[in-house]
């Protein structure tokens, strides 16, 4: 089963692909979708529709898995982020892929058995569980990674 594992944001959408296999999971592929920070938001929203909507192509995930916000104290950004998460649910739905949703606590449990892991903690754990030789960069990847280990191991607990 091949997983899309998906870190919403504005500037950087962290992206993940990782195939579970009997006894464990294999990292496909990783990166970022960036926008440039200068732009509107309505042409960053562009963007990421246009390249996931790619992506997404490209792959054929069996799932895709998305990171849901937590609070953020600046409002402005919160509302920036929702807005790119509505335009990933969107291309994914507009895809016929099933969603997955989890919070940040869940992945950095579900990655490294503490829910208040930091960015570091995370890559490390990623590297690990995916066997990789190098962690993986940048964070926005690296999460994107975990969320789709979380579904994974999500799966296999159903």
């Amino acid at each position: 089963m091949l997983i899309l594992g998906i870190d919403p944001g504005t500037s950087i959408v962290g992206f993940g692909v990782i195939r579970k296999k009997s006894g464990g999971f294999v990292c496909e592929n990783y990166g970022c979708i960036k926008t440039d920070p200068k732009i509107p938001n309505t042409e960053k929203l562009l963007t990421i529709e246009k390249k996931l909507d790619d992506l997404i192509k490209k792959i054929q995930p069996d799932k895709i898995a998305i990171e849901k916000l937590f609070f953020f104290k600046n409002i402005k950004t919160v509302i920036a982020v929702a807005e790119a998460r509505g335009v990933i649910l969107a291309v994914c739905a507009k895809n016929n892929k099933p969603i997955h949703e989890f919070t940040p606590l869940q992945i950095k449990q579900a990655v490294s058995c503490y829910g208040r892991a930091d960015k570091k903690q995370v890559q490390k754990m990623v590297k690990l569980i995916l066997n990789l030789k190098d962690l993986p960069k940048p964070d926005d990847a690296a999460d994107a990674l975990a969320c789709a280990i979380t579904c994974a191991n999500s799966l296999r607990s159903n």
